[in-house]
Formats: C-alpha cells, sequence, structure tokens
C-alpha cells in the first residue's frame, strides 16, 4: 500500500483525507491518506518521518508551504513563482519533488464560459491564496489587478515581487477598509480568510453596499471551501452575480497532486461527492 498524508498546523477542519481517498478508489489504487498535525518547529522530524516510513508524496498546507520548500531538491514553475509548495513527490532515493497545484485549481473552477482575457480584477489579500491567484490569472491573461490589504507597507514586497514576475499585468494597491467602488472590476477574488467556518463565518470582507458597485455580468470569487457558500458569495448571488467557490479548486488542486503522484487523473466528480457529504 501506498501512503501519503497532509501536513500542516491547525488540520481539525481538512477534507483532504476524504476527497484523496475518494480519488485514490476511482483509480484503483491501494493508498491510505493521514492527517499529520504538524507544528512548524517539528517540520524536521517530520520530514525524517517520511523519508524513513516508506512514504510516496505529501500535501502541505499553512503555515509550512513556505519552510518545506527548504527541503526539496526540485521545484515546478509554479511552486518556484508562487514561492510556496503545497505538494511534495518522494522519489526513489528520498529526496523530495515539491509542486504547487493551487495555481492549477484556482483555474480549473473558473467556468468555462468566463473570459477574462484583458480584464480588470480586484483580489482581496496577499497571502499564499493570493500570490496562486495571480499565477494562475496571469494565464488567463488579465490586463490589471487591484490588490486590496489591511497593510500596506506590509504589502510592498509581495507587489514588487508581483510586478517583477508579471511585467504584462498593471498591479496597483489599495487599503481595503477605503473600498468604495468595484464599477472598473469584472471579477472580485477573495483569498482573505474572512467568511471561514470557526473564524468568521458570520462576516464578510466586502459590504452588501460596495459589492453592488460591480458592473452587472462580473465574477465573485471565493477560495474558501467551508463552510461552501459564504456571506459574500450569498450576497453576490441575491445581487445576480456569477459565484465560484473553493470547493472546486480544493478538488482540482487535489487531483492535480495525484496526477504528480501517479501520472493519472481521478475521477472529479467521486472526490467532490465526498467533500459534499463531510461539509
Amino acid at each position: 500500500m501506498k501512503k501519503f498524508g497532509l501536513i500542516g498546523y491547525p488540520l481539525g477542519h481538512s477534507l483532504s483525507a476524504v476527497i484523496h481517498k475518494a480519488g485514490f478508489k476511482s483509480l484503483g489504487i491501494d493508498a491510505s491518506y493521514e492527517i499529520l498535525e504538524t507544528d512548524p518547529e517539528d517540520l524536521v522530524d517530520r520530514v525524517k518521518f517520511f523519508k524513513h516510513n516508506d512514504y510516496s508524496g505529501f500535501n502541505i498546507t499553512i503555515p509550512l508551504k513556505l519552510p518545506i520548500a527548504l527541503f526539496t531538491q526540485e521545484v515546478d514553475k509554479y511552486a518556484d513563482i508562487a514561492g510556496a509548495v503545497n505538494t511534495i513527490r518522494i522519489n526513489d532515493d528520498k529526496t523530495f519533488s515539491g509542486f504547487n497545484t493551487d495555481a492549477i485549481g484556482f483555474k480549473k473552477a473558473i467556468q468555462s464560459d468566463i473570459d477574462l482575457e484583458d480584464a480588470t480584477v480586484a483580489l482581496l489579500g496577499t497571502g499564499g491564496a493570493s500570490r496562486a491567484a495571480v499565477l494562475a490569472l496571469s494565464e488567463c491573461k488579465v490586463k490589471e489587478i487591484g490588490v486590496y490589504t489591511r497593510n500596506i507597507p506590509n504589502a510592498m514586497d509581495y507587489m514588487a515581487y508581483m510586478r517583477r514576475k508579471f511585467p504584462e499585468i498593471t498591479f496597483n494597491v489599495y487599503q481595503i477598509e477605503q473600498v468604495r467602488d468595484l464599477s472598473k472590476y469584472q471579477m472580485l477574488v477573495n483569498t482573505t480568510p474572512i467568511g471561514m467556518q470557526g473564524r468568521s463565518a458570520d462576516m464578510t470582507p466586502i459590504e452588501e453596499p460596495v459589492l453592488k458597485t460591480l458592473p452587472e455580468g462580473a465574477v465573485v470569487y471565493d477560495v474558501i471551501y467551508n463552510p461552501k457558500q459564504t456571506i459574500l458569495l450569498k450576497l453576490a448571488e441575491k445581487l445576480g452575480y456569477q459565484t465560484i467557490n473553493g470547493l472546486d479548486m480544493l478538488i482540482y488542486q487535489a487531483m492535480s497532486a495525484q496526477e504528480i503522484w501517479f501520472n493519472q487523473t481521478p475521477d472529479f466528480n467521486a472526490m467532490k461527492i465526498a467533500a459534499l457529504e463531510n461539509l
């Protein structure tokens, strides 16, 4: 039996095990998937544990996506640009190859009828999910991204990095509390934890009066998957906007991880049903 797992801290809310096990089953692969809560100070011991116990790979979530890169021998272009690793393949010689499937998941979750070429996008947040979103949006050929953050001085390194990596995109930074008018954006993306179950599920990063300034036909994308419909998405739906939640992104990034591990594509519907049954 092949062995896989998820590391991060805390992991009480994770759906990864049920999603991956459904994927394994759809491929007819005998494999296990464990939730292995790992404090950052225990990361070195966890890496040794994986190497000495015949694991084939593992996933990584916050706050370990950046430090795990120190243990990789190679990373793919997505991990390199995002500066974060969320999937490891353990090679036969016990070296680690690092990948980032978040950007792939973000992009695949965008419905095929949504054309973002030359679009202007409002992006809330500057964390790891924000970087994955920018990477995906660059592949969608957007022309401008307005980044909204609580702390502009702290975001300046992020902005300089993004402008260097994506010179074809115009980046502007704004104070999130000052947002009043979203009329120039074709899409609004929330990558902050505001609205997440257990933290701020009764809150929204953008209030209704501001949200309704989005133009007709705009898309609201929230990378949060629990709850599957955040307050932000409920408001957007009520106002007639097209919405995307984080669940499809989560499934697609898990599918990409299994493609890396097995060179086979698991069944999306089987994985999504397993996730919905456990939400």
